[in-house]
């Protein structure tokens, strides 16, 4: 008759075999662990190499990505892309700044100045805010002076990635006399997330009264 097997003896793969299975069965087993890891590592670096690419394509778009911006109720090719603002972009701001802040009276230039301080850079919002306060303090001892500056239509308005110079007539009109200068407004600005921003308003050396080459400032 036969022995009956015991379940212990049915559960023990290594029952009846020579010690050399043992050892084959572990080396094998230890073979395909360690090729289980090194395709876990393959794995994974993979995957960090996907995630770089993928961070490469999102980086790149959000460079290229065009921000629509349109200033101040104005309509047109205006836009900001990667950073750099279009011609008509940049044309449109600079007439709104020319006006906000050099055409007023004492009745419009409180609201025209806060409207101008809200694209004023966080950096440079202190400075601008303490010069257009000077000019209310003047308006208000002076309540008939009124200024109007236009762009000048015989030069050109040139710019940069940082700055804009517009060559400006000015017109100031107090208690009935008229006085009139020229020279060039200086814009500095700067692109932050898709959006212009002005780091300074300055009027070059050249400002000169037309009648007495008398100098005279916007911003005083």
């Amino acid at each position: 008759m036969f022995r009956q097997k015991s379940p212990q003896d049915a559960a023990d793969p290594l029952l009846g075999k020579p010690a050399s299975f043992g050892i084959h069965r572990y080396l094998q087993g230890s073979s395909n662990l360690f090729e289980e890891n090194r395709l876990l590592k393959f794995s994974i670096v993979g995957l960090f190499g996907i995630t770089a690419v993928l961070g490469m394509a999102l980086y790149s778009t959000s460079q290229n990505q065009r921000t629509i911006v349109i200033p101040f109720g104005a309509s047109g090719d205006l836009y900001v892309t990667g950073g750099k603002p279009s011609s008509a972009y940049l044309r449109a701001m600079t007439r709104n700044i020319v006006a906000l802040s050099g055409t007023y009276s004492a009745l419009s230039a409180d609201r025209q100045f806060q409207e101008l301080l809200s694209i004023v850079h966080p950096t440079a919002y202190n400075g601008l805010r303490d010069g257009l306060n000077a000019v209310l303090d003047e308006l208000g001892n002076n309540p008939t002076l009124s200024i109007a500056t236009y762009i000048r239509p015989d030069q050109p308005v040139t710019w940069t990635d940082r700055q804009i110079l517009v060559p400006v007539e000015k017109v100031r009109v107090i208690g009935g006399v008229i006085r009139k200068f020229r020279g060039n407004l200086r814009i500095r600005y700067i692109i932050d997330a898709g959006r212009f921003w002005i780091l300074s308003l300055t009027e070059e050396n050249g400002m000169k009264e037309t009648s007495s080459n008398r100098s005279e400032s916007l911003l005083p």
